[in-house]
């Protein structure tokens, strides 16, 4: 009975530890469905907002493109400039019709004044002609009569009969002195100094018009064509050296073309341009080639959106297909929670403050309301950082002090190939940049320990420019330039400084870095400017690939 009991008590607990597994099983397997599950829902719920955000977006577009339609009454300036057009149109050929006008009534006027002229003239020279005519007659007639010349008949009788000769002479001296003064009159008459052919015509034929070309180009009036949309090529486009060169193309062969219009702006988002941006768009006009390097950029974001429209005289096209092209850079800013009190940080710009530290003692006893200097814990430079800044790589760590007048850049290096330049005061008594994991205690200096590396000039007392690493120097021979320009590659474990004018490299740290690097600098007496966002020279890359830099470096400061 024992055993059986016992028996039935052993299956019903191997029941139990099976029902439990099965349970747990169970249990176990739900937890891992609904795991799936939840990540499956977490892709969708990712995939939706995603689209949402597009149609969000396109009903913007739309939005937008109804308002332009109806409340900014885009139709209606375009029919405002359609009768501006005509207006201008009808008020041209109304003074050209003016003007034609006043030509014919000139025309006339000055025709008519000749014509009247003229007919003057040839009416006097005819009258005087019919006078000449009918002296000429009148000769004529007395000739023929037997009383010519006028002398009594007594008289011509007797002198005929007693003088024959002298009557004859007499008569014909008469006859010659008439036709004399007949020719003379003759010669003088108007009539035969007078052109008889009309000085201007009648004919007014010159003054017709046919505008039956000018009609059918006025039929032929029509909206301007709008040039198409240019094509951005991105193949041939490059960014290179902080500069853009964008290429693009007409879709249609188009010789109206006048220039080009070119519009960009700065963004973080990958993919096509949204319509909502914090930066507005940047505009160039009058582009006259299908090409155009923007030339200097600072890269302080991680793309740029593109867009190009064409212009003729008149009009402008629609703008392209919006772009995006990536535009990888360093960007940093510099972490002033971790600086020494007496350097003033100001973003990229930092400037030496002999009266730093002191101030924030005044400041600290004031806050606590004690004579002596604060505590360390309660200092505030253990204070947290500005939310605006990124976390520094020091992860809460104290300010630099002593004599480590060093700040460092809040971006860690931990892979890839990087590039910034720094500007310092000539009469800076003290600067230092390069590079330095963030383990770097608060006393140490850059380049006297293992876990920095740096280029040091020293103006004070005796100028130095050397290169810096584990407590090791070496003295450069070079020129001091006053921008310095620093190539990190972390991989290969290069750290370069160059002239940043010329380029020319002035030296080369060659080792392997072992922990992620952070920028770093250092300044007494002086103050310094960095400028990031720049992306690595061309001119680096090949000297690098040339081994320039290699030839340059000191394998005892590595």
């Amino acid at each position: 009975m024992c055993a059986r009991v016992h028996v039935c008590v052993y299956v019903c607990a191997r029941v139990c530890t099976c029902l439990h597994t099965c349970v747990y099983v169970c249990v176990h397997l739900c937890l891992s469905t609904l795991l799936v599950v939840q990540e499956a829902l977490r892709k969708i719920i990712t995939t939706l907002a995603m689209k949402n955000e597009e149609i969000q977006s396109f009903i913007y577009s739309l939005k937008q493109m109804l308002l332009n339609v109806e409340v900014k009454a885009n139709s209606t300036k375009v029919q405002e400039d359609l009768e501006a057009e005509f207006q201008s149109l009808f008020s041209v050929l109304e003074e050209l019709k003016e003007g034609m006008l006043m030509k014919i009534k000139q025309d006339r006027a000055s025709r008519t004044y000749e014509l009247q002229n003229q007919l003057a003239a040839c009416t006097r020279a005819l009258e005087s002609s019919e006078e000449l005519l009918e002296t000429a007659n009148q000769t004529l007639q007395a000739m023929d009569r037997e009383d010519f010349p006028q002398v009594g008949a007594c008289d011509a009788a007797r002198q005929r009969t007693t003088h024959p000769v002298t009557f004859a002479f007499q008569v014909n001296k008469h006859i010659f002195s008439a036709a004399k003064q007949i020719k003379d009159g003759v010669t003088m008459a108007p009539a035969f100094r007078l052109s008889l052919k009309a000085k201007v015509s009648d004919n007014m034929s010159h003054l017709m018009v046919d505008f039956a070309q000018e009609r059918q180009m006025l039929q032929a009036l029509k909206f301007l064509p709008v040039p198409s949309a240019p094509v951005i090529d991105l193949a041939e486009s490059l960014v290179a050296d902080n500069c853009v060169t964008l290429v693009w193309r007409m879709p249609d062969e188009d010789s109206k073309i006048d220039h080009y219009v070119l519009e960009y702006r700065r963004t973080n988002f990958e993919g096509p341009p949204r319509l909502k941006e914090d930066q507005p768009w940047m505009v160039i006009e009058g582009i006259r080639q299908t090409e155009y390097t923007l030339t200097g950029l600072k890269f302080d974001m991680k793309y740029m959106n593109f867009r190009v429209k064409a212009c003729n005289k008149a009009v402008a096209g629609e703008f392209s297909e919006p772009v995006t092209l990536e535009t990888p850079a360093f960007m940093f800013r510099l972490d002033a929670s971790t600086s020494h009190q007496n350097l003033r940080v100001d973003d990229l710009s930092v400037e030496w403050d002999a009266m730093g530290g002191k101030v924030q003692d005044i400041k600290a006893r004031e806050k606590d309301g004690k004579g002596r200097t604060a505590s360390p814990i309660n200092s505030p430079a253990r204070g947290t950082p500005s939310p605006k800044r990124m976390p520094s790589g020091r992860g809460g760590r104290d300010r630099f002090t002593a004599e480590s007048y060093t700040v460092l850049g809040d971006t860690l290096i931990d892979g890839g190939e990087h590039y910034w330049e720094v500007r310092y005061e000539p009469d800076s008594k003290a600067f230092g940049v390069g590079v330095a994991y963030r383990s770097l205690g608060r006393f140490e200096q850059l380049g006297k320990t293992a876990a920095s590396w740096c280029l040091h000039v020293n103006n004070w007392l005796q100028v130095s420019f050397t290169a810096k690493h584990a407590n090791k120097v070496k003295v450069l021979d070079a020129p001091v330039p006053d921008c310095l320009g620093v190539h990190c590659d972390f991989h290969q474990g290069l750290l370069s400084f160059y002239n940043a004018r010329t380029k020319q490299v002035l030296h080369t740290f060659k080792t392997r870095f072992t922990q992620p690097l952070l920028p770093a600098f250092t300044v007494w007496c002086g103050s310094f400017q960095v400028t990031t966002g720049l992306q690595v020279p061309s001119s680096v890359r090949c000297l690098q690939k040339r081994g320039s830099a290699t030839s340059s470096s000191n394998t005892s400061l590595t």
